[in-house]
């Protein structure tokens, strides 16, 4: 394996991985699978308890990136302002592309997601399998708005929440 292949993420690197979100490069490893040798990212997933081992030359084609940027967040934040778009298409077929948008690692269409399903006070409730998708995108959110800002998840709800309120 060619050496000159520059490292994309380090050790201790923030990094999300589209279908499991936040998690953190805790090492690299060279592994040898059916007789090829291969270098693995290992990525830690806290909050799921979850460790993953990603090939390093796999792991743009997997969509793993950094953590978004200032004006990503931005926008991320303007989205969740904005006023929610739900389609008059069924339930199923709008549950699969809010899953699709949450697994697609975007942090703006995460945002859409939780746009979309969020209830005020004066509202019906949620469905059931409307409430999971709808945490599942609030969480993702919250994750990497706490890695990027350095603030613990539970703060980072907290702001989501009051832009929500006032949305």
């Amino acid at each position: 394996m060619a050496k000159d292949k520059k490292l994309t993420f380090s050790v201790n690197d923030y990094v999300v991985y589209p279908k499991h979100g936040v998690g953190r490069v805790i090492a690299l490893e060279n592994q040898e699978i059916a007789g090829t040798k291969l270098e693995l990212y290992v990525v830690r997933f806290e909050k799921e308890k979850m460790t993953l081992r990603v090939p390093t030359n796999k792991a743009e084609a997997a969509g793993m990136r950094k953590l978004s940027s200032q004006a990503t967040m931005d926008e991320a934040f303007t989205t969740l302002k904005g006023k929610a778009r739900i389609k008059r298409t069924m339930w199923s077929r709008r549950a699969q592309e809010y899953e699709a948008k949450i697994n697609s690692g975007n942090l703006v269409s995460i945002a859409e997601v939780v746009r979309d399903l969020h209830r005020a006070e004066d509202q019906p409730e949620q469905s059931y399998s409307e409430r999971q998708i709808y945490e599942a995108a609030l969480g993702r959110l919250a994750r990497e708005i706490a890695a990027v800002e350095a603030i613990d998840e539970m703060a980072a709800m907290e702001r989501l929440e009051k832009v929500l309120m006032a949305a």
